[in-house]
């Protein structure tokens, strides 16, 4: 299967996830999956984003339902994201200040971005959830640096609190992985993973 022969149902409101759809020639139906972001219970966090992709996407294929608009064939997306620095999540920041702490743990390390992804498809109800690391290391830079980044708000939504495509890019020194997987999910992946369908 192709992506561009089908229905894409994005099940996220990410920017960066749907510029990349858009990239590729495709414009997906986004549904916003009003459910929790939380676990509770103590899992790997390559387990973590997995479990939230696959709630992501069930939430989304009900909705659907819900609003009576879901379509007989096509696949719904749904991914989730976080960097993982020594075993421990770093999520996205709660205020400015918890930016410019995220920021100064990760300065001159290497940390892994870990990223689950869901893929339905509603022809006949097939579903596959994988995830998918790529390891980042950071130049060092200073107290300054990270002030001044925080202060353009690129980094409030984001896992690990950068882009690394955005203002925070001189600041990477090395990847070892997929640069999408960074940038917005496994989307290289996804695709692949389709074309055996």
């Amino acid at each position: 299967m192709e992506l561009k022969e089908t229905t894409v149902i994005l099940a996220s409101g990410s920017p960066r996830r749907i510029d990349m759809l858009r990239a590729d020639g495709i414009e997906p139906v986004i549904v916003k999956p009003d459910c929790a972001e939380d676990i509770h219970m103590a899992l790997h966090p390559r387990q973590e984003v997995m479990a939230l992709a696959l709630r992501k996407n069930l939430r989304a294929l009900d909705m659907l339902r819900e609003r009576g608009t879901l379509p007989l064939e096509g696949v719904i997306l749904s991914a989730d994201t976080m960097v993982v620095l020594n075993g421990r999540a770093m999520g996205k920041p709660r205020d400015e200040a918890d930016a410019v702490r995220i920021l100064n743990e990760l300065n001159g390390r290497w940390h892994t971005v870990c990223s689950g992804a869901c893929i339905s498809r509603l022809s006949d109800g097939r579903r596959i959830v994988f995830w998918q690391g790529t390891d980042v290391q950071f130049r060092t830079y200073t107290r300054e640096d990270i002030e001044a980044y925080v202060a353009t708000g690129e980094p409030m939504d984001k896992a690990g609190a950068y882009a690394i495509q955005g203002g925070f890019a001189p600041y990477v020194r090395q990847t070892w992985g997929p640069l999408d997987n960074v940038i917005g999910f496994p989307y290289e992946e996804i695709k692949n993973i389709l074309k055996q369908w």
